[in-house]
């Protein structure tokens, strides 16, 4: 697989997108327009080693539903995860086996570094 999941509205995606000079085999993928399978997310899953790292605590909704005061499971989050696309850190990359998530200025350099 060789795909960028993204929010396009999303301004930080769109700098990191702007930043990293892509191979042009690479596939974007909008999130809000087609959410990831759980074929997807179960890759993810395996890459990142637990499905609260591919979790965003940022997202506006992880407060407003009340998620901030429970205690998730890693069910709880795989369930999220696939039930709301704002709940994935963003960009989320894979290419083949190179994998990123997320867009800490660590991640950023990683993937100019890559292209």
């Amino acid at each position: 697989m060789k795909k960028v999941f993204h929010l396009q509205n999303c301004s930080t995606c769109q700098r990191i997108i702007k930043e990293v000079n892509w191979p042009e085999d690479i596939e974007f993928q909008n999130i809000k327009d087609k959410n990831i399978t759980a074929e997807e997310l179960e890759l993810f899953y395996t890459s990142a080693g637990s499905y609260e790292s591919l979790f965003s605590k940022r997202a506006m909704k992880y407060r407003s539903m009340g998620l901030n005061e429970m205690q998730l499971s890693e069910a709880d989050y795989k369930k999220y995860l696939l039930e709301e696309y704002t709940f994935l850190k963003r960009p989320f990359v894979i290419y083949d086996d190179f994998v990123t998530v997320g867009n800490t200025k660590k991640v950023v350099e990683l993937l100019k570094e890559k292209w």
